[in-house]
């Protein structure tokens, strides 16, 4: 029986899982693992090494080059890729048109997923992603899965490609590659986009971050409580 307590957050592109798992982890003092942060960062490299991903071998040895750290700063979980920081060009469109495909291959999924259940083996955690509930931690305590209205997510991210400089993406642009993302993280063959049987969803259409906040604590609060209660005995 698992002894840390480790929260799972999957669901579908842009609903808002980084932002919900970042401050339930920041409010219950874990720690953040932002899985889709480590997939974003292979596919970074992939693209700066034109790595031919058709070609297995070829993955396997990019892979073996690829070191994948997380600090914190401010509060905030910042990704190093052989130890560049690269949070903010890891969430750029080349790599947001490429993440998915990246992310269905096999021997990416095999790595990371080794790399996150290192990450998540005595320490309490929250941890985002597709498959986190399903594949990666199927043993964890408390699970989620997120969706939104798809108007709403591209609206969403849109405005964060926005804030970010990106002016020159559309909002059609988005919703389209959004489309594209979700047939591709429900269809791939490895480990595909699916809501865990004792996944608890989480719609925020409607939702403020508070609200969701809320909902989440109160959701793991129990949990808490009987890891206290064990930690006693």
């Amino acid at each position: 029986m698992r002894k840390n307590l480790v929260v799972a957050i999957d669901g579908y592109s842009s609903c808002g899982k980084s932002t919900l798992a970042k401050a339930l982890a920041k409010k219950l003092g874990f720690i953040y693992i932002d899985s889709g942060a480590m997939y974003r960062a292979v596919t970074l490299y992939f693209l700066r090494n034109k790595v031919d991903v058709t070609n297995e071998d070829a993955v396997k040895d990019a892979l073996q080059h690829i070191e994948l750290n997380f600090h914190s700063r401010d509060y905030e979980s910042h990704i190093l890729l052989n130890g560049e920081e690269v949070s903010e060009e890891i969430r750029q469109m080349p790599v947001s048109e490429l993440v998915s495909e990246i992310s269905a291959i096999k021997l990416v999924r095999k790595d990371m997923v080794k790399q996150q259940q290192r990450m998540g083996k005595s320490k309490n955690i929250v941890m985002d992603g597709r498959d986190i509930g399903t594949a990666v931690f199927e043993d964890a305590q408390v699970k989620f899965f997120m969706t939104a209205d798809p108007k709403i997510r591209a609206e969403r991210r849109h405005k964060e490609l926005i804030s970010k400089g990106d002016d020159k993406t559309t909002l059609e642009e988005v919703f389209e590659n959004l489309a594209h993302r979700d047939y591709a993280d429900t269809t791939r063959k490895e480990s595909p986009l699916t809501r865990a049987d004792d996944a608890i969803i989480l719609d925020n259409t409607n939702l403020t971050q508070a609200e969701q906040l809320q909902f989440a604590v109160e959701k793991v609060n129990p949990f808490l409580e009987s890891q206290a209660q064990i930690s006693i005995f």
